[in-house]
């Protein structure tokens, strides 16, 4: 067994390396797993951008990543469900089951989570994007063969929006709109056809990405680039009962109350990487909004893995590019570039 690790890791903004990081001996209860794929993430490009995401700050080297899969290839201590050589999907959440979020079903609010590249604590909770990286045996979901490594690690976006539909309520038979067309912004839009949304809107300020939501069946696609008439005629034709706001910008969450009818729902789930987002709280309040908030994901986890492997969600309809794990701030870079990509997920090789 090597006794080194591979990882990208972030010093600062845009100062990501790959590092060879010195692999401990795995700890009873742990499991280690060989990196098989891992998908880019918004938070990933906010980080590398910006040396933080939301509220969280990079304040020591971080290894990024936490949409990952791989091989398990060391088992410390007991582990029922698994064994050498088992592929799977990794949640990166850790929840600690006693909490009262935990108790009440909503461990996705743990108080005490690990979360995988993730500064939200200090010491930060390194993340997946290295050749080998450690786990407990209950964050690792089995895969069957057919399920590729590249489609596994997006078990976890695909979480983060059935969770963000669930938080909408009852859609069945809605109408529904979301702002940003990005792979959450996408992946939400496939996961509320799943939910029975009767119509979906789709609005971004850019072409590029409005047109691969319509090949992915957006029923409508708007370029708000230069103002929002086109949605404002549609809401007055067919006002929207329920909105996504994924972009995470201000103008995106305005956008969002203003559009949806009297007493709709809006549901956030875009991470201003700044922190903090203005509220137009007059609207929310006289409009009677019920404007909610969608963080990660729960149990959601398994369901995700289970739609990807019977085919119900396609989840490698959204990747653009592949590049090897040794290219990370390569394909970080490429990752940003909303005119060229869409999803960008690394492998192995």
């Amino acid at each position: 067994m090597t006794s080194t690790a591979l990882a990208a890791t972030l010093f600062g903004p845009e100062d990501l390396r790959m590092v060879e990081h010195p692999l401990d001996q795995l700890a009873s209860g742990m499991v280690r797993v060989r990196f098989g794929a891992g998908g880019i993430c918004g938070s990933d490009m906010h980080y590398f951008r910006h040396a933080r995401t939301g509220d969280f700050v990079v304040k020591s080297p971080l290894v990024l990543g936490h949409e990952i899969s791989g091989e398990v290839v060391e088992i410390s201590g007991s582990a029922s469900n698994l064994k050498i050589g088992d592929r799977v999907a990794v949640n990166p959440s850790r929840w600690c089951g006693h909490c009262v979020a935990c108790r009440e079903g909503r461990p996705n609010l743990c108080e005490n989570i690990y979360f995988m590249g993730s500064a939200s604590k200090t010491p930060h909770m390194q993340g997946g994007f290295a050749n080998y990286f450690d786990a407990i045996p209950a964050q690792c979901v089995k895969i069957p063969d057919h399920v590729s490594y590249q489609a596994a690690a997006l078990a976890e976006p695909l979480a983060v929006c059935l969770h963000a539909v669930a938080r909408a309520g009852k859609i069945e038979g809605k109408r529904g709109i979301i702002f940003g067309a990005g792979p959450i912004g996408l992946l939400t839009m496939l996961a509320a056809r799943r939910a029975g949304i009767a119509d979906i809107t789709v609005a971004d300020i850019a072409p590029a990405p409005l047109a691969f939501a319509s090949r992915l069946g957006a029923d409508h696609f708007e370029n708000v680039s230069g103002g929002e008439e086109g949605l404002k005629a549609q809401a007055a034709s067919r006002p929207y009962d329920v909105a996504f706001e994924v972009s995470g910008t201000a103008a995106g969450l305005a956008s969002a109350i203003g559009i949806v009818r009297r007493g709709g729902t809006v549901v956030q789930i875009g991470n201003l990487p700044g922190g903090q987002i203005p509220v137009p709280a007059n609207a929310v309040m006289a409009r009677e909004i019920d404007l909610r908030g969608s963080f990660r994901f729960g149990f959601e986890f398994m369901t995700a893995v289970e739609l990807i492997a019977d085919g119900s969600v396609n989840v490698l309809s959204l990747v653009t590019a592949e590049r090897p794990l040794s290219m990370a701030p390569d394909a970080l870079r490429l990752a940003l570039d909303r005119s060229q990509s869409v999803k960008v997920v690394l492998t192995a090789n």
